[in-house]
């Protein structure tokens, strides 16, 4: 039976790695800024058409609470401190959530490729 040979151990010079970082976060700004956007024009949303409340006094949210009502839940927090009222408002945070997947994914997607093309350049230097 046949061995198989150990994975050679590279070693990665962050440098490299926040180089290729940036790199590709530069070549996906288009759509980070599309999707930023976005989330801005649905926070905007969610402020006069969503109907966010405070779940302690059942207050309207101020536009602070609402921006922040929409962050966490972009990044899937979701603390349940503000809620929305409406069918709008809930279909938004729905969006807002799928946002949130997406940059995550995108952010995610970019620190791999980073890391493997810094591994690539270690391995076999120009």
């Amino acid at each position: 039976m046949r061995r198989i040979a150990r994975a050679e151990r590279t070693h990665l010079k962050t440098s490299d790695v926040l180089n290729e970082f940036s790199k590709t976060l530069w070549y996906l700004r288009a759509i980070m800024l599309g999707l930023l956007l976005l989330f801005a024009a649905l926070t905007a949303a969610m402020y006069y058409f969503g109907g966010p409340v405070e779940t302690s006094d059942r207050s309207a949210s101020p536009v602070g609470e609402t921006i922040y009502y929409c962050a966490i839940t972009a990044l899937t927090i979701g603390y349940g401190d503000v809620v929305p009222t409406t069918p709008f408002g809930r279909l938004d945070a729905l969006l807002l959530g799928l946002i949130g997947l997406l940059l995550t994914g995108l952010v995610i997607a970019a620190a791999v490729r980073a890391v493997q093309e810094a591994a690539r350049i270690s391995r076999h230097p120009h």
